[in-house]
């Protein structure tokens, strides 16, 4: 079983993709930004490999204006060496990529501007993973579309439509249930009518339930037969939901024990598990840490590491409990390990938590700050202490010193990145 997660990292020390407005579009500028974004994806990648991470979808936003004409490059041929390093890394490291065009391709449109675009769209995804070198099992997801006031014509539509995809779109396309307009019956019947492949949608189904009443292990079975192996094995998406939004809103983690209990009633353990989750990798390495049948001690102190400060900043007692399990290290340790995080993180921070982990990551700085820069501290510590001061801002202060004083260890902290702060 493998896990992954979509698009970006969580830590804002890897960067971010770039783009720009239309009117701001040129040749010199598409190269620079793309440029920069494939050096973002190879760090990105680098990342996964070095967490043990093999799946990972590809932001959309990689190409700038991808599909459109005012992106005139070639851009495929242009970059063809950094594509193929990429997609080499890939293969060596044994990461399953992905990609998943956004709301706006729509294939059984009623529009033919908007059709006409979608497969440019497509098209154009396509191209990247291409230009990777990647075989067919590294996948583009798609959503059916809309209903149109007329569920049977827009499913026609969509089979119509689909069936005038070149055909190295067709190999690397998979269609998805989603949690407004197409269940997983509808999208499994349309499969297997045109033999695509099937993305299960665990967090859709439970939005938007089909008529059928089968188990999971039912619906994972009859959809994992839309599978060939040239396919590569079958894929879901795993998420929850957000508390207090709207149905069908992503929550900001995955709560363990519930992916605990997910997991521990699948049958077939010989599958891709996507994380749509809005802490990204967070979430991925410690589902990875808790499921996995291999003890990989490394890897789990040095999560905990990135943790830490984190849940020290939370609750001092949770983060002396999960100090003991690391060094104990008894069976089940890593299960116990993150469900102690998760309770501590539930915690709101009290002030005297707030001042606690602020000193011990100032720490890293006391022999080797300026003057100026310890007056600065103690008056953040202070204010906080004081409730003039938010924890934010001494936050972004020991970010700042994390970066001048290129402490490695903290650039890692969930300490800064858990709250945006970059």
């Amino acid at each position: 079983m493998r896990i992954g997660y979509a698009c970006t990292l969580a830590n804002p020390i890897y960067g971010r993709m770039k783009t720009c407005r239309m009117k701001d579009v040129n040749e010199e500028r598409l190269q620079e930004l793309i440029a920069h974004n494939l050096d973002v994806l190879k760090q990105m990648m680098r990342y996964n490999a070095r967490n043990k991470i093999q799946l990972f979808r590809i932001s959309s936003d990689l190409i700038p204006f991808g599909s459109s004409e005012v992106n005139p490059l070639s851009w495929w041929e242009l970059f063809q060496e950094q594509f193929e390093e990429i997609g080499d890394f890939a293969k060596k490291n044994q990461i399953r990529l992905s990609m998943h065009p956004g709301q706006y391709t729509v294939l059984n449109s009623p529009d033919e501007q908007v059709v006409q675009r979608a497969v440019e769209d497509l098209m154009y995804h396509c191209r990247v993973l291409d230009a990777m070198k990647l075989d067919a099992s590294n996948k583009i997801i798609l959503h059916i579309g809309g209903v149109y006031n007329n569920r049977e014509q827009a499913i026609q539509r969509f089979e119509c439509n689909y069936l005038r995809l070149p055909e190295q779109v067709k190999r690397r396309l998979v269609i998805e249930n989603d949690d407004r307009s197409y269940s997983a019956d509808e999208v499994l019947q349309l499969a297997k009518q045109l033999k695509i492949p099937m993305i299960f949608d665990v967090f859709h189904h439970e939005v938007l339930p089909s008529k059928k009443e089968w188990n999971l292990n039912r619906w994972m079975a009859e959809i994992n037969q839309t599978w060939t192996a040239l396919d590569g094995r079958m894929k879901i998406h795993y998420s929850m939901q957000a508390d207090h939004k709207k149905p069908g809103a992503h929550s900001q983690t995955i709560d363990i024990i519930a992916f605990l209990d997910f997991t521990s009633h699948l049958e077939n353990r010989e599958l891709d598990i996507m994380l749509e989750v809005k802490d990204k990798n967070v979430s991925a390495i410690k589902c990875m840490l808790v499921t996995s049948q291999k003890s990989d001690v490394f890897l789990t102190e040095t999560e905990w590491g990135r943790y830490k400060y984190w849940l020290l900043e939370h609750s001092h007692s949770h983060y002396l409990k999960a100090r003991k399990i690391i060094r104990n290290k008894e069976n089940g340790y890593r299960k116990e390990l993150f469900q102690v995080i998760q309770e501590g993180l539930s915690l709101l921070p009290t002030i005297g938590s707030k001042v606690n982990a602020g000193m011990h990551v100032w720490g890293y700085f006391k022999d080797c700050s300026s003057d100026i820069e310890r007056r600065q501290y103690e008056k953040l510590i202070t204010g906080i202490q004081e409730e003039t001061q938010k924890r934010e801002s001494l936050k972004k202060f020991l970010w700042k010193m994390t970066l001048k004083y290129e402490q490695d260890y903290l650039m890692e902290s969930y300490y800064f990145i858990i709250n945006g702060e970059e």
